[in-house]
């Protein structure tokens, strides 16, 4: 796992530990950094195993290798624990780590990443959401056909599919085409697409194997972090009903959706998420 950004301090800051989601890199959270860093924090975004820079092992894609990495990079940076901020799939870990790991989870900021278990029991019983989360995950289950749906056309799709889930503001922006470009090239890295539907193939399978029964079992409990649960007003992916149902596992959680953004609010709108963030943290019992 390969961390960029960051800023020295003479004194240990507390650590914000920035994890992306789906398709991206530790660039799709570098909008984070900066006022992150101003506000006093020791900002770091992540290329998550198999993306990226990353190292590409062959193995390791299930919830709890890849959120065993992020609870070591907390280790590896010198801290004893961080403020989680994952955005989709890396909200998905974040979750997981605050189960498997508490301790090193000091607050969970999860961006258009309800708690696992809620969106399960939606998908179960909300038609939209199923619909909406269900055909790209069920294609992505076979083998060679969804790694050349991924790479056809120089990495077409994962610019479409930003695009299907952005905002409409955002999505006709030149900051957009500079992110389709930089994801079309980060998917086209030698195994990465490949790698990155592995986490995805684990999260399906998973539901019909005893080791997802031992995940939903991992995870089913109420959880005590201060948790910030951001959504886009605008996303079509992950619907509002399913971030409200987190509440259900994490009492103590503050639910914001912001206005004008869709699925990707690290890059439709991080300065607002920053602002939200910070304003959060700040109310984090000492």
């Amino acid at each position: 796992m390969l961390p960029a950004g960051g800023t020295a301090f003479a004194a240990r800051p507390p650590l914000a530990l920035l994890v992306h989601g789906f398709g991206g890199i530790w660039w799709t959270m570098r909008g984070l950094l900066e006022p992150l860093a101003a506000a006093g924090y020791h900002a770091v975004a992540l290329d998550l195993r198999g993306h990226g820079d990353s190292d590409k092992p062959p193995r390791g894609y299930d919830a709890w290798t890849l959120a065993a990495d992020v609870t070591n990079l907390i280790r590896a940076l010198g801290h004893t624990e961080a403020v989680l901020v994952g955005h989709g799939e890396g909200g998905y870990l974040g979750w997981t780590a605050a189960y498997r790991r508490p301790r090193a989870v000091r607050a969970l900021v999860a961006v258009s990443s309800p708690h696992p278990l809620a969106m399960r029991s939606q998908c179960l019983r909300s038609r939209a959401q199923r619909a909406a989360v269900l055909p790209d995950l069920t294609f992505d289950q076979i083998p060679r056909a969804a790694e050349r749906r991924l790479l056809a056309d120089n990495a077409a799709y994962i610019e479409n599919v930003t695009r299907s889930h952005g905002g409409y503001a955002w999505t006709g922006s030149e900051d957009f085409a500079e992110t389709a470009r930089v994801l079309r090239v980060a998917m086209q890295i030698p195994k990465v697409a490949h790698l990155t539907l592995e986490s995805r193939r684990w999260m399906f399978r998973s539901q019909f194997r005893p080791d997802g029964r031992d995940y939903r079992r991992s995870v089913g409990g109420q959880l005590e972090h201060q948790v910030l649960s951001i959504g886009g007003e605008q996303d079509t992916f992950v619907l509002p009903g399913t971030i409200a149902r987190s509440k259900k596992f994490a009492p103590a959680t503050r639910q914001v959706m912001l206005p004008g953004v869709g699925h990707y609010a690290p890059m439709e709108d991080p300065a607002g998420l920053a602002r939200q963030i910070i304003e959060f943290a700040a109310d984090l019992p000492q």
